[in-house]
């Protein structure tokens, strides 16, 4: 009588209306893998704010147009280019604010270089001009500060253009392919220093200083690329490649005087094995800031170098006995009163900011604890205050502060649990934050500084949310757990729909555990979190775990690995897949593992090392050994092959083929310039020779995000169907 009353009561409220008919299917939809990657679950965000230096107003691009906005109203003020004339890739807004240097036809090289044609546009005149009519296109063309001149990189020379007169010159002669690059980055300082552009206007922009690199030395690496049935024979595409315990690039700074035509070089010291992290110019326009490191990387020294003279002298220098991470405290700011520098370290045990006079010496360290800095947003020198991103509150999410210079007034500006990042105008008027959460997509807001007080929403994906009500969504679940080394890592776990505690799931857990890195972080994710829902609608449990050696938790939890990547890492890994496998509702027989790259080489080495645990991995573009990777990355980490052969061995899977049991899936991209193929040839030929039966699959001229031409469906769609068949 009860179930009658109940269906004649509901077909009541759907005739009437009082229950929409789009709520029958409401979280009945099941993710699908074009689903992702047609990025139909993809999070809006504010991009492409390009700060004018009125705070008030940025640039944007859309539809081949640059216009002007009114970031308080966000509409348009007004059209600085309708791109009627030509199509571009990419823009920058002169100094001036009255040009614009457009990239057209932009080639991707590597990770962060490109090349492209590039037009300057004079906004007030509407005429557009080739920044240059020789034969060629250029790379990181850049305006001079005063806005009248233009650099840029062609065919490994540099080059300046007076844009009056449109005068060009060559600074360089001697820029030849695989031997010597002016003005750019080689192969390795692109993809572990994290720059291409390697030349700098002065501030006066009356000089030029740019890294010259000598790779004659430098052993190239070959990659064979197929250009289908057409082409009967493969392109053989050699570049400089830097492996572990080789000859890197002997590097030279030099400063073009834009007058007198003339170049200086500058002194960095007789020791050619070094590194040039970083090159800065102070306010001070004959005055050039350069950091060196040693090639160990334990060692990082601050020249100041006069550009007149080309004599340096080192004012700060960093010890350390594992290594000083530069990308991680990379945050050098020259203050206007050109008496004083921040910098950040991780000296004391966390990253925090620190206040030096120009000769050097310390006057406070000016943020303290057990937490780290993680973001030095920048100084607003009118107010004497600093803003920051830290893991004071959790060491899983982000949030803001503000401290005045004298280390004392902290405040948090940032309330919401979550990940804020956060985009300043260039007077701290007013900032941008992006905020997320495991569960909240992405949410823009725009605040006044420095009371951060909200101004309104710009996004806040509301249809993203709207959409996400339609399918099946189990959001994660942050865990602790002690190892029995009595070491607390933090985890998620996500669990299969329509879970039953008093049922057995299997499960399947995500690894990246490199060095600084960290997965468990309560941010929104818009990728792998969906390919996720398609297993949990399958029965299986998704569970991903911070091994030691991973970032947010201090120097002591990110260093230990130093020497022996892999031994730590791996160790908790298996201890979380034992964790996992005493709950309850997990069937301790079906526990698997994947990851790519780093992840890749964790995967391979936890279903060797941990046979007894795993059942089943898969191992994307994995290194394999880590005498196969690049020099500055590896050796940071693990010193050179020569020093430290154990700490390259003993934790390589080459040297563990012999313990695997379960089931294997090895993937790679022939293409991969980054992690090579060889890597997984070698991993094979390994395990042919152990006689071990597994799976692979090659993605031919793909590079290491595999994501070109219908790639990425297809390996999830791969990886989906091995995971039903094998776990």
């Amino acid at each position: 009588m009860k179930k009658r009353l109940y269906h004649i009561l509901w077909s009541w409220f759907l005739i009437t209306g009082l229950i929409p008919a789009s709520d029958l299917t409401a979280q009945n939809k099941v993710v699908s893998v074009n689903d992702i990657w047609q990025y139909k679950f993809y999070a809006r965000g504010v991009r492409g704010v390009n700060w004018m230096k009125d705070g008030r107003y940025y640039t944007t691009s859309r539809n081949n147009q640059i216009k002007k906005y009114d970031i308080k109203t966000r509409k348009a003020v007004a059209t600085l280019f309708d791109g009627s004339s030509i199509r571009f890739n990419s823009y920058a807004l002169s100094s001036k604010e009255d040009k614009l240097l457009l990239a057209t036809k932009t080639e991707s090289i590597y990770r962060r270089s490109s090349k492209s044609f590039y037009y300057v546009y004079d906004i007030k005149t509407k005429s557009l001009n080739k920044l240059s009519n020789a034969p060629g296109k250029q790379m990181h063309a850049t305006f001079s500060p005063d806005g009248n001149k233009v650099a840029f990189v062609r065919d490994n020379n540099m080059y300046v253009v007076d844009l009056a007169s449109k005068k060009e010159t060559q600074i360089t002669s001697d820029g030849k392919w695989n031997h010597v690059i002016n003005g750019n980055a080689d192969w390795v300082y692109e993809e572990e220093l994290s720059f291409s552009k390697a030349f700098f206007w002065s501030p006066d922009s009356k000089k030029i200083a740019f890294y010259k690199f000598n790779e004659s030395k430098v052993k190239e690496y070959n990659m064979q690329l197929w250009a289908g049935q057409r082409q009967p024979y493969a392109i053989d595409y050699r570049f400089k490649y830097p492996k572990a315990g080789e000859d890197n690039s002997v590097i030279e700074i030099l400063v073009y005087d834009v007058a007198s035509g003339k170049i200086r070089n500058m002194d960095i010291g007789t020791e050619k094995d070094i590194y040039i992290a970083r090159l800065k110019w102070t306010k001070n326009p004959g005055l050039l800031s350069i950091r060196r490191l040693n090639r160990l990387q334990n060692k990082l020294e601050l020249l100041h170098g006069d550009v007149t003279t080309g004599k340096t002298k080192v004012i700060l220098t960093e010890e350390s006995n594992t290594y000083v991470d530069v990308e991680f405290t990379d945050d050098l700011t020259y203050l206007n009163n050109g008496k004083e520098f921040i910098f950040t370290s991780e000296k004391d045990g966390f990253k925090h900011i620190y206040l030096y006079t120009m000769g050097g010496k310390l006057v406070r360290q000016i943020t303290k604890g057990d937490w780290e800095v993680r973001e030095f947003e920048g100084v607003d020198e009118k107010r004497k205050l600093l803003y920051f991103t830290s893991t004071e509150a959790s060491p899983l999410g982000r949030q803001l502060y503000r401290i005045d210079i004298k280390g004392r007034k902290k405040t948090r500006l940032t309330q919401d649990k979550g990940t804020h990042r956060i985009n300043f105008s260039p007077d701290f008027k007013y900032y941008l934050d992006t905020y997320s959460s495991a569960s909240m997509p992405t949410r823009v807001t725009l605040h006044e500084a420095p009371s951060g007080k909200n101004l309104g929403t710009l996004e806040d994906n509301a249809s993203l949310k709207a959409r996400l009500k339609d399918y099946k969504i189990n959001y994660k679940e942050f865990f602790k757990f002690k190892t029995s080394e009595n070491v607390e890592l933090n985890g998620w776990m996500i669990k299969p729909f329509n879970f039953d505690k008093n049922k057995k799931y299997p499960v399947l857990m995500f690894v990246y555990g490199g060095p600084g890195s960290q997965q468990v972080t309560n941010r929104w994710d818009f990728g792998n979190f969906f390919w996720y829902q398609m297993l949990a609608n399958e029965g299986y449990m998704i569970a991903c775990v911070d091994n030691r050696g991973t970032g947010g938790r201090g120097r002591a939890f990110k260093h230990v690995t130093y020497k022996q990547l892999g031994y730590y890492e791996t160790a908790d890994q298996i201890e979380a897949a034992k964790y996992l496998a005493k709950l309850p509702y997990v069937d301790d027989k079906r526990i698997g593992i994947w990851g790519w790259s780093y992840g890749g080489y964790m995967s391979s080495l936890c279903i060797m090392k941990g046979a007894d645990v795993f059942k089943t991995a898969i191992a994307v573009a994995p290194v394999t050994t880590w005498r196969f990777y690049d020099t500055i990355y590896t050796e940071r980490f693990l010193q050179r092959p020569q020093d430290n052969a154990d700490g390259y061995d003993k934790n390589s899977p080459l040297n563990h083929v012999a313990k695997l049991r379960g089931n294997y899936l090895l993937i790679h991209g022939t293409g991969d310039d980054n992690v090579h193929f060889q890597n997984s040839v070698e991993l094979q030929n390994a395990l042919i020779r152990a006689g071990k039966q597994f799976q692979s699959f090659y993605y031919p001229n793909r590079a290491h995000g595999i994501n070109s031409g219908n790639a990425r469906p297809h390996l999830y769609n791969m990886m989906t169907n091995f995971l039903l068949k094998n776990l």
